[in-house]
């Protein structure tokens, strides 16, 4: 057999690799990393054929400080607040006073590499899409996940890439009379910037419903910024804590709008009830959790083409 020639060599080692399944966040992007690796590959291909390893430049990394589907780029981690025990908001340093600019609920990609294993998550931000010089993600850290082993080592002022954005929620003011909205934990991230865009806008009349589920009132997020927004006129917040007991414990204010023990059917029901006006509902949670809301809803009346899962 033939030894392979130094240029064949060189050639192999820039072939693009087949992503493995760990680096696919399963969200649905477009273009997904399947996608970006079938993309480069034809790349490679025509820069082999070619013999011009120039046609290969900037597949990797963009080195510009925008955020683009396919490729990722580098931003600052500016700061690191822990909310929970095991959930964290990460405040991101755009350049100048730029803004991501992302539609509502829309997500982005992260990647990590975890002992020399890459992998990639979708997280939504929780900034408003407008917000100028920063972004944030509120990301919640699991034992035993891999990319929470990346995040936790985390400090202000390190550089972690991202891409998108991906996804999001069509969302038009006054477009529905009323928006139920089912959070299970870190699923409340995609509502905010929706619920942010209703307060902040003094035309949209759309009557909100937020349920958020949780384990115990400790692990409730954002408790002030939920506060804030249940002030106003159109918005209204439930809790349902699947591990207390007994709603005495809690602070007064909270115990009118709380629910102990599980989201289930009986429980949809009256929240579906008591909406203003038939709800369009949007869901964000485990697909335990999708699954389980979407069979609710349709036992509560709502059809499937009035909702949305992110």
């Amino acid at each position: 057999l033939q030894a392979m020639s130094g240029n064949e060599q060189d050639w192999l080692a820039l072939r693009p690799q087949e992503p493995s399944p760990s680096q696919c966040c399963g969200s649905g992007c477009k273009p997904c990393i399947y996608d970006v690796y079938e993309k480069e590959l034809a790349q490679w291909e025509r820069a082999k054929a070619m013999q011009d390893k120039s046609l290969l430049m900037g597949k990797e990394q963009s080195n510009n400080s925008e955020l683009n589907p396919d490729t990722f780029t580098a931003f600052r981690v500016s700061s690191v607040e822990q909310l929970t025990e095991d959930t964290y908001q990460y405040k991101f340093e755009l350049p100048g006073n730029s803004s991501l600019r992302l539609s509502l609920g829309q997500h982005i990609v992260l990647r990590g590499v975890v002992n020399g294993l890459e992998v990639q998550r979708a997280y939504t931000p929780i900034s408003p899409g407008n917000a100028e010089g920063y972004f944030e993600v509120l990301i919640k850290c699991y034992e035993a996940g891999l990319m929470s082993q990346y995040i936790k080592t985390w400090k202000r002022g390190d550089l972690v890439f991202w891409r998108g954005p991906f996804g999001g929620f069509p969302y038009q003011p006054n477009k529905h009379g009323e928006l139920l909205m089912l959070a299970s934990g870190t699923g409340l991230a995609p509502m905010i910037p929706i619920l942010r865009s209703i307060t902040d806008d003094e035309e949209d009349e759309t009557f909100v419903t937020l349920v958020g589920c949780f384990p115990t009132f400790d692990k409730i997020y954002l408790k002030p910024l939920l506060r804030d927004l249940a002030r106003y006129w159109n918005i209204r917040i439930f809790y349902v804590l699947s591990q207390e007991t007994s709603l005495e414990k809690l602070p007064w204010s909270y115990q009118e709008n709380t629910y102990t023990g599980r989201l289930d059917e009986d429980l949809m029901k009256t929240i579906v009830n008591s909406c203003r006006r038939s709800p369009f509902v949007l869901i964000c949670g485990s697909s335990a959790f999708n699954e389980d809301m979407s069979r609710y809803l349709k036992a509560a009346g709502i059809e499937e083409n009035s909702c949305f899962v992110f």
